[in-house]
């Protein structure tokens, strides 16, 4: 974990510097910077010989995957009559990516080894949408990278009836990732059918019980929570993104989710350490999952406040990147 904060850093502090020069000098460009600096840096960690060496080169990747989210996005959403589909199946590849790290890693670490397996701005209720904005995608960022980082240890202690190995881990993680990834799926067919607010609320209200459970439950009912619990976190992404697709015009549109992600990964910070030293100092998960589940409030308390009026901005005419 410590050994990652370089990474996580440049993750969410280079979205800014990453929208700017995708609207600046075009996102295909910046793209394409993308992956081949990411190959590139990937590269390097898994090559590293020293523990310094591996932060420089985590932090090299959180710095060219900062390009992802700000530059891609909004070259999906451009133009994009279902704003909605297209985040949800953009969340579903990319989340059944983060599903089968776990359990590709796992495998790697068991049979050969760690280095084997080393991505007018806001016209009407501008200002309350842009606060709601930031406290749900504050939230939601503590408590995606809480869940997501403490999922294979979480699973290690709670799961030891159902399976003993690394590998074995990695593949119930991979499999709840799998299932949790169609919710952006989901949940962007869903905004494009009702009402934005609608299903935020639903969504967020659903978050906060199921944490608790999480917290007090082992082996099948664990399982079966968790299965839901990251169905619900990973359905509230698309959520954040629509309200930017929604408000912000083409123009802008870059620098408006680089703003977003560099709430969301900055938020997420702190998660690192609360997993790290908050599970072993307490003797267990049930207080992170009861800190997580507080943190969930504030993401119910955005969906309450979130306005039923829900223009977007008219497309802009069709361009090349």
């Amino acid at each position: 974990m410590r050994l990652s904060l370089g990474g996580f850093i440049a993750f969410g502090a280079g979205s800014l510097p990453s929208g700017w020069l995708g609207d600046r000098y075009g996102r295909r460009t910046m793209m394409a910077v993308f992956f081949f600096g990411l190959g590139a840096a990937l590269v390097l960690a898994g090559l590293a010989m020293t523990p310094w060496q591996i932060v420089a080169a985590l932090t090299l990747i959180g710095a060219f995957a900062s390009i992802y989210h700000p530059v891609g996005i909004a070259m999906l959403v451009k133009d994009q009559p279902r704003v909605g589909r297209v985040l949800g199946w953009n969340g579903v590849w990319g989340n059944l990516g983060l599903a089968f790290a776990s359990l590709i890693a796992g495998w790697f670490a068991d049979h050969l080894s760690w280095r084997a397996g080393s991505g007018r701005p806001l016209p009407r209720h501008a200002r309350r949408i842009f606060a709601i904005l930031t406290l749900a995608t504050m939230c939601s960022g503590v408590i995606f990278a809480a869940a997501t980082n403490a999922m294979p240890k979480i699973f290690d202690e709670r799961l030891a009836a159902l399976v003993h190995t690394t590998t074995g881990i990695g593949t119930l993680v991979a499999t709840v990732y799998v299932i949790a990834a169609t919710a952006q799926l989901v949940v962007g067919q869903l905004i494009d059918r009702y009402a934005l607010r609608g299903v935020f609320l639903v969504l967020a209200a659903a978050q906060v019980p199921l944490l608790l459970l999480a917290g007090a439950l082992a082996d099948w009912a664990m399982l079966g929570v968790a299965v839901a619990m990251m169905f619900v976190i990973f359905g509230i992404i698309p959520i954040n993104d629509a309200m930017v697709a929604r408000y912000a015009e083409d123009a802008w549109r870059s620098r408006v989710y680089a703003l977003r992600y560099v709430v969301s990964f900055g938020a997420s910070l702190p998660a690192i350490p609360l997993v790290a030293y908050l599970q072993p100092q307490a003797g267990g998960f049930s207080p992170l999952f009861a800190a997580l589940a507080a943190i969930g409030l504030g993401t119910l308390a955005a969906a309450l406040l979130f306005p039923t009026g829900q223009p977007r901005p008219a497309p802009a005419p069709i361009a090349a990147e």
